[in-house]
């Protein structure tokens, strides 16, 4: 899953979907995942480095990562 093109975000975690109006603040762990998103990282990616950084079990990683991509759908922020 991708971010949409016309989606700003800044380092601040600040988010504004241009087509809709919508802005979003987030706090720093889905900042950081957004960033790197916005890097085109794969999913893949972004969860070995937020693994490598962080204490987290990866079965909560995946958890809180499937919660965190079905916020940006139903926010409509992301592509397929």
């Amino acid at each position: 899953m991708k971010l949409k093109k016309n989606i700003a975000s800044s380092e601040n975690g600040f988010v504004f979907n241009p087509s809709t109006g919508d802005s979003y603040s987030l706090n720093e762990m889905a900042t950081e995942i957004m960033l790197m998103m916005k890097e085109n990282k794969s999913s893949e990616e972004i969860k070995t480095d937020i693994l490598a950084r962080y204490e987290v079990d990866k079965h909560q990683l995946e958890r809180d990562w499937d919660d965190y991509m079905s916020q940006l759908k139903e926010n409509n922020l992301l592509e397929f």
